[in-house]
């Protein structure tokens, strides 16, 4: 069950976000202000999901993007946008809790 729910989020066991961090991977917070503010990841940019197509301009395009909220869920809508708009390389990072200890 929990294999479909990450397949169905676009998280996947092979994906190596520290390797991916480490070579220069754009890591987009989308939680509110509050949420952020309450605690992110170094180095993250906070573009809140409702304001993300607005935003778009904030991102490389040539450098890879990996999403991040509080449980996975609006990183899955926010990589599905990110993805619609142009961006090739886009992972959903899940929850930030869960990225941070992965790239730490």
């Amino acid at each position: 069950m929990f294999s479909t729910i990450k397949k169905m989020l676009g998280i996947g066991p092979s994906t190596d976000f520290k390797a991916l961090v480490s070579n220069g991977a754009q890591i987009i917070d989308v939680r509110t202000p509050g949420e952020f503010n309450s605690g992110h990841i170094k180095g993250s940019v906070n573009i809140p999901l409702q304001n993300l197509n607005g935003q778009l301009s904030k991102i490389k395009k040539d450098k890879p993007v990996v999403t991040c909220c509080a449980s996975g869920m609006r990183s899955a809508s926010a990589k599905s946008i990110l993805k619609a708009n142009g961006f090739s390389e886009v992972y959903n990072g899940g929850g930030w809790t869960s990225l941070k200890a992965k790239i730490s």
